[in-house]
């Protein structure tokens, strides 16, 4: 190896885990009471049970930008944009915590970690590290319910318009389906806001993985999201609707049934590449002709 490439080589900069000791075991204090108290309650329902999941990419993304975590000494902006985050973090923590409300309690990470940041690694690390405190908005329980109805219905008009123009048997009455003898529920799991986020979760993170420097592709396909999601949610609905008319309703509504909802997410990254690939294609096109 020549020392030209050896020099060319990128610095690595060392962190200091050991100074950082503090910062986690007071972290951990705060927020693993929290998680284990979602794990028995919130993350048990079936709207939810994505949670686990989103935790697991945070800290996946989070440890891929580990590299920007060397502790600095904040300028006196960042220091009074820290204690000022921090602070009202562990206001929204402390009247979360004491009164049970898990938006506030969960939520509460966001300006805490927004402030432990800039207090010990400053605006450069917190720029490096938004998308990961940006995605800890899919763990929380949003407020919804005003809106799942009106996605239920959606899902349902859609789901019997295609399956009528196939000449199936099949009727609805709000967001209940009868197809032959059986009759289906469109229930929240199946078709509510709850689920579009987490697919709009799965898009963000894909859009964050292959980091296109196109500005146009990326606003494209990020608009492209809410309809991908959407078409994802008809599809397994008239997938379900289907098993059930011709296998019956033990098989719809058992083991499919729960499969259904790991065949909602390889259906949607599907149309998510599908629809990224052709952009790439209209781009490329555009680019050789100018």
């Amino acid at each position: 190896m020549s020392v030209a490439t050896m020099h060319s080589a990128p610095p690595q900069r060392n962190i200091d885990w050991l100074s950082w000791l503090p910062y986690l075991i007071g972290l951990a204090g705060l927020y693993i009471p929290s998680y284990y108290a979602i794990s028995q309650t919130l993350w048990r329902e079936v709207d939810q049970a994505h949670g686990p999941i989103v935790l697991m990419v945070i800290i996946f993304l989070a440890w891929q930008k580990r590299e920007h975590l060397v502790l600095t000494k904040p300028s006196q902006l960042e220091t009074f944009a820290g204690w000022a985050c921090l602070l009202f973090g562990l206001a929204c923590y402390v009247l979360g915590r004491s009164q049970d409300i898990l938006m506030l309690d969960i939520g509460s990470q966001i300006p805490v970690l927004m402030g432990v940041l800039l207090l010990s690694c400053g605006r450069k690390a917190l720029k490096a590290m938004w998308f990961p405190l940006f995605f800890i908005i899919f763990m929380l329980p949003l407020p919804l319910a005003s809106i799942t109805m009106p996605m239920k219905m959606a899902v349902s008009y859609v789901t019997e318009t295609i399956l009528f123009w196939f000449d199936y048997p099949i009727a609805r009455s709000g967001v209940v389906l009868q197809i032959g003898q059986y009759q289906l529920l469109v229930a929240d799991a199946c078709a509510g806001m709850h689920t579009l986020i987490s697919l709009e979760a799965l898009g963000l993170l894909y859009l964050n993985l292959v980091k296109h420097d196109s500005l146009v592709r990326n606003i494209t396909l990020g608009i492209l999201i809410i309809p991908i999601s959407f078409t994802a949610n008809v599809v397994r609905v008239m997938a379900l609707t289907l098993i059930t008319y011709y296998f019956g309703d033990e098989v719809g509504q058992g083991f499919v049934h729960g499969f259904a909802g790991m065949f909602l997410f390889i259906i949607a990254l599907m149309f998510i590449m599908a629809v990224d690939s052709t952009i790439q294609f209209f781009v490329k096109r555009h680019q050789g002709a100018a």
